[in-house]
């Protein structure tokens, strides 16, 4: 039986976003519905809210969360009620040509549930990344949750969903940084400074966080980064390239999503070096490089999509550092708020206070 439960929306265009009942169906034919016991506020839910992503309002906003399966529909076999799992937005296919190809982080088929959660009246709900859990419950399809050691605290552990895992994977999967290598990161917000946690966690030797707020370049000191730049006071490359014997990163991590900051991200690597973008830009963002400077430095240009983790493969080794206290999670955790204290979270991530709120049930 269809369930009512609270839920944040983004009704219309620039709108505050509203708490209103939404309408949980029971779970389909390999679906799952899961309770949520917390949600990061990610700046994509923004993005929503502002028509940067598409124009399908209502949406259901929230995706970057853990929570405990409550019921599976037919045919969920390797998923059970009472199993603590982390939601991600990409549930691999097996069997489109990238999984066939053994290259499952770049399935081409991701999938989401089927049916649609609802407002009271029928309109059906656009729920963000296929997961919409700023909700108390929420309908995914199976492949969604990830279970992971119910040791880990919800809050933490849930920003692996999201924000967390892009820059970890920008770093360790996209990037393969390795023992010794030189990494800068252009963009210590929580999607940065996590690339400076997955610079670190891999070996590198050298960690230079670039950005123009001291207070973020304080964070990523404080998780990991050797060096620091305010690029408002000096330039960036020229000062990359002098922390690594003039030569430039060997890899180099945008994560802003912007054409000036890849331009530097593209001139301070190394010969051979590797850029790699995990900031998501806008649509009618254009970049222009001289092609001759693209073959001439050889290396690769690589985009990061989600930071090319495979959930299943990723989620739980993750979790498993953090219990062990080698990945600091709960660094990531600014403050954690209440379902209806969205809104204000947003103002307080668009000023650069928080690195992540996270909403709690």
């Amino acid at each position: 039986m269809a369930q009512v439960v609270r839920g944040v929306i983004a009704r219309a265009k620039g709108a505050p976003v509203e708490v209103v009942p939404v309408v949980v169906p029971d779970p389909g034919p390999g679906e799952a519905v899961v309770r949520v016991q917390a949600c990061g506020v990610c700046h994509t839910d923004l993005h929503y809210r502002e028509g940067g992503i598409n124009d399908e309002f209502p949406f259901l906003l929230g995706h970057e969360a853990a929570g405990v399966v409550e019921s599976v529909g037919a045919g969920v076999e390797d998923l059970s009620p009472g199993d603590f799992v982390i939601l991600n937005w990409r549930a691999v296919c097996g069997r489109c040509r990238a999984c066939k190809r053994g290259r499952p982080w770049y399935c081409f088929a991701t999938h989401n549930a089927q049916q649609k959660m609802t407002l009271e009246d029928g309109t059906e709900l656009s729920p963000a990344l296929g997961i919409g859990a700023f909700a108390e419950k929420t309908l995914v399809a199976a492949g969604q949750c990830t279970k992971v050691d119910p040791a880990a605290s919800p809050a933490a552990a849930g920003l692996l969903g999201c924000g967390v895992m892009a820059g970890l994977g920008a770093a360790i999967n996209t990037g393969q940084v390795g023992r010794g290598d030189s990494v800068a990161v252009i963009g210590c917000g929580g999607v940065g400074n996590a690339a400076v946690v997955g610079s670190r966690l891999a070996g590198a030797g050298t960690i230079i966080a670039v950005d123009v707020d001291d207070r973020k370049l304080a964070t990523a000191q404080r998780l990991g980064a050797t060096h620091t730049v305010n690029s408002r006071a000096v330039d960036a490359v020229e000062t990359i390239r002098s922390l690594t014997g003039g030569n430039g990163a060997d890899v180099v991590i945008e994560a802003v999503g912007r054409p000036e900051t890849y331009r530097q991200a593209f001139y301070a690597r190394d010969l051979a070096g590797t850029v790699v973008l995990v900031g998501v830009p806008t649509p009618e963002m254009k970049l222009e490089l001289p092609l001759l400077d693209v073959f001439g430095r050889g290396g690769a240009l690589k985009s990061s999509w989600y930071g090319d983790c495979l959930p299943e493969r990723d989620f739980p080794m993750l979790v498993d550092l953090y219990l062990q206290g080698r990945l600091d999670l709960d660094a990531f955790v600014s403050e954690t708020v209440p379902l209806d204290g969205v809104e204000e979270a947003f103002a307080r991530m668009q000023r650069g206070e928080v690195l992540r709120s996270v909403v709690v049930f």
